[in-house]
């Protein structure tokens, strides 16, 4: 288990985070118009801290909530998305005051229960949602146009490997063999939908050795690609035919500019990069940029191989890498993550994170879209801290990995899944691809 000491560390951060996400934000911006996929970002900061007091004060340690009825405002297993612009919801001071008077609460009953392992366990999986939450956060400002936020995470320096990196071309062979896909016992944390690793057979298969740049995505929609059905599946036709901006080509945040391409960050227009991984595109687009190049993406099964895998002599070792360098944790010389920098660095840089097959930034920069549903492992058995986390989604959404820029370094890990709907286009996603 994870010290107290750490665990309150962290929930400290995460607050943090959370109240650095929204406290430059206007009245007006902290309930920003209805868009799909997004939250009024007062209702997103609020939901987050009633999430905590909710696990750790009554579900772990059976005390009143902190805050009177904060169910009937931010429990997101019952209040529908389409409501959450129309509730009472606090002025910007008494969410804020919220944050920062129910962390304190929190944290004071955590000391007092430093060896309560049930109570830092709810703690732990509180300030991991916090994470994911603060992400959301970060790219519901991207989605509204809002300014980058000024993070006290982001001032530290770029190592040097980040701030060059260029393209990484070619492919990474990896050999094929029986897997171990999923997480082990002895991780100190892991999620429902992780559980547990269970041998799967995969073929021989060549992966992109980095994420399909903007320069790649470019030539794909300069040369028609969003015109020409043939690479496009049925599903994803019914979508580009039903979305003005996809009809007219081009990914999402991106617009002519002259002979080229300008993309929006944040609430200003910026040059394309070009050797910077492509952001914003579905799994559809993936798909369909795949059928475009001649290539396929990867199923999660290849993902974790190319990521986690090493071989042992001539055959895949049976153990498994709990990050793509190493067992080592993450440090900015090897994943971009952290907000470090507020965006995305060039795909060729940070070579000391390469995988043992020569895959780079497989962590961090950019979630990768998978060909895979998001499915449960055999045996699943939903968290008892969030049951309704993994479970709802299956079937209906597919598998991204590696998380972003915009992922803390405690929350990521090879085996982290996360899952949108095939047609999500606003959050940190791009893809690599296969070899047919």
């Amino acid at each position: 288990m994870i010290p107290a000491g750490q665990v309150r560390a962290w929930l400290h951060d995460a607050r943090e985070r959370n109240i650095e996400l929204i406290a430059d934000l206007s009245e007006a911006q902290l309930l920003s118009h209805r868009m799909p996929y997004v939250q009024p970002p007062k209702w997103e900061a609020g939901h987050a801290a009633w999430f905590a007091e909710n696990r750790v004060l009554e579900r772990a340690l059976g005390e009143p909530p902190f805050l009177p009825d904060g169910h009937l405002l931010y429990d997101s297993t019952t209040i529908p998305h389409r409501v959450r612009w129309e509730l009472p919801l606090p002025d910007k001071a008494g969410t804020l005051a919220y944050l920062c008077d129910s962390r304190a609460h929190i944290l004071d009953r955590i000391e007092g229960a430093a060896t309560d392992e049930r109570a830092l366990y709810y703690a732990l999986y509180a300030l991991l949602h916090e994470d994911m939450h603060n992400e959301a956060l970060t790219y519901g400002r991207q989605s509204y146009g809002f300014p980058a936020p000024a993070l006290s995470t982001e001032s530290a320096p770029e190592p040097a490997a980040a701030t060059s990196g260029g393209p990484l071309p070619g492919d990474a062979h990896v050999p094929g063999g029986t897997f171990q896909l999923g997480a082990t016992p002895d991780e100190p944390f892991v999620f429902d939908n992780e559980k547990w690793a269970h041998p799967v057979e995969v073929a021989p298969f060549a992966i992109a050795r980095a994420p399909v740049t903007q320069s790649e995505y470019a030539a794909f929609v300069d040369g028609g690609g969003y015109q020409h059905a043939e690479y496009w599946s049925a599903e994803g036709r019914l979508w580009r035919d039903a979305n003005d901006g996809a009809k007219a080509g081009g990914p999402l945040y991106w617009h002519r500019a002259g002979s080229g391409w300008e993309r929006r960050d944040f609430d200003r227009w910026v040059p394309l990069e070009p050797h910077r991984p492509v952001l914003h595109v579905n799994w559809y687009e993936a798909q369909a940029y795949c059928a475009w190049a001649g290539r396929r993406l990867p199923t999660e099964a290849e993902w974790e191989l190319a990521a986690a895998g090493s071989v042992d002599g001539m055959a895949l070792s049976l153990r498994k890498r709990r990050f793509p360098w190493g067992d080592e944790p993450p440090a900015p010389e090897r994943a971009h993550l952290d907000w470090r920098g507020m965006g995305c660095v060039d795909v060729g840089a940070l070579p000391a994170g390469d995988s043992a097959f020569g895959c780079r930034q497989m962590i961090g920069n950019v979630w990768e879209w998978t060909s895979s549903s998001f499915l449960p492992y055999p045996g699943f058995r939903a968290d008892e801290a969030y049951p309704e986390y993994s479970q709802p989604w299956f079937g209906t959404h597919m598998v991204l990995r590696g998380g972003s820029w915009a992922t803390t370094s405690r929350l990521i890990r090879n085996t982290w899944r996360s899952w949108y709907p095939p047609e999500r286009q606003n959050v940190w996603a791009g893809f690599r691809t296969c070899a047919l």
